[in-house]
């Protein structure tokens, strides 16, 4: 009985080959093997070293910690709820406002804009990515806040009946809640765009066309084709978004107000879980220290439960948008049948 061999490319059979020469291809496993193997590791350590660092503060406080509303280093009291209040609605509000444009500018550049103009467009507001995060910090206390300032006044007059938005006109300041989502809106929007435009490009062409056959215009077909498509390729760049906004640190400490309380409306100031642990960790000693690493802690879990939601939508997403995609196809193919028969 002949022994069975296994052909590689070439029709040559895999004994023939040589240690040395499927060497390189072990090499790559291994190694990629090892990098993700030392990535989830360096995670876990992450983890576990924040738990141990902030073990003094969940013992001494316990949930309180994240559920209490009392944020003061004279008297060592620290609860969280300010500070994961803050970062929740500045990284929401950002969300709410830098993801309709991020997506709307991708659907231009790549369904509506002149393929002259398309290019040098792109590159303007991948542009907005290389700007530091000081600078727009600077830009937001110095030009954006004061400028702002009268429309937000007014704004919380005209629109004081609705509960949490509207109201508190008179105590207004220049940073808070609103300018420092304002400013993450526009920071988060390079990525979100540059992700979306990509996701938008691979929508097949026989979808659009499919789409325009059974007499949609333009707008129908991007919402009926385009959009259910790669719903879930946007749904993941505003999760990345989002990611940016929960971390983002400087231009927050620069625009929120540094107010350890929870606001009681949108134009008042707060504070968030990054720029406190920035402000205040260069001096923190004892129990204030582990204070800070258990605001970093709940920063981390917090991430995590983002990333896992969006990859859970991202993952039923995907399929309803092929679903979508193959039955406008089966649609224009039975339109096109029908006449025939």
């Amino acid at each position: 009985m002949e022994a069975s061999t296994t052909t590689v490319g070439g029709g040559r059979s895999r004994l023939e080959r040589s240690s040395l020469s499927r060497l390189p291809d072990r090499s790559m496993k291994w190694g990629l093997t090892a990098l993700a193997v030392a990535i989830v590791a360096l995670i876990v350590y992450f983890f576990i070293r924040l738990i141990g660092e902030s073990g003094s503060t969940f013992s001494t406080f316990g949930l309180s910690f994240v559920f209490g509303n009392d944020w003061d280093v004279s008297r060592n009291i620290y609860h969280g709820a300010p500070l994961l209040v803050g970062t929740l609605i500045t990284s929401g509000v950002a969300l709410a406002i830098g993801v309709p444009v991020a997506v709307a500018t991708a659907l231009y550049l790549t369904e509506l804009c002149p393929r002259r103009a398309r290019g040098p467009l792109s590159m303007l507001v991948d542009l907005l990515a290389a700007v530091p995060s000081v600078v727009y910090g600077l830009w937001g206390v110095f030009f954006l806040a004061p400028k702002l300032l009268g429309a937000e006044k007014w704004f919380a007059n005209t629109f004081s009946f609705i509960p949490w938005i509207g109201g508190g006109a008179s105590s207004a300041t220049p940073t808070n809640y609103f300018i420092a989502s304002l400013v993450l809106a526009i920071m988060i929007l390079p990525i979100v765009s540059a992700i979306s435009r990509e996701v938008l490009a691979t929508v097949p062409a026989e979808n659009k066309e499919a789409a325009l056959a059974l007499g949609a215009t333009r707008w129908e077909m991007i919402r009926m084709a385009v959009l259910p498509y790669s719903r879930s390729g946007i749904v993941g760049g505003a999760m990345l978004g989002l990611g940016r906004a929960l971390g983002e640190t400087i231009a927050v400490v620069l625009l929120i107000g540094d107010a350890p309380v929870i606001g009681k409306h949108l134009f008042s100031q707060g504070y968030s879980l990054a720029a406190v642990i920035a402000n205040e960790f260069g001096e923190a000693q004892g129990v204030h220290r582990s204070a800070l690493f258990a605001a970093g802690l709940v920063l981390f879990v917090l991430t995590l439960i983002v990333n896992v939601v969006a990859r859970a939508y991202i993952a039923r997403g995907t399929r309803g948008g092929r679903r979508t995609g193959s039955a406008v196809s089966a649609a224009v193919l039975a339109a096109e049948e029908g006449p025939l028969q």
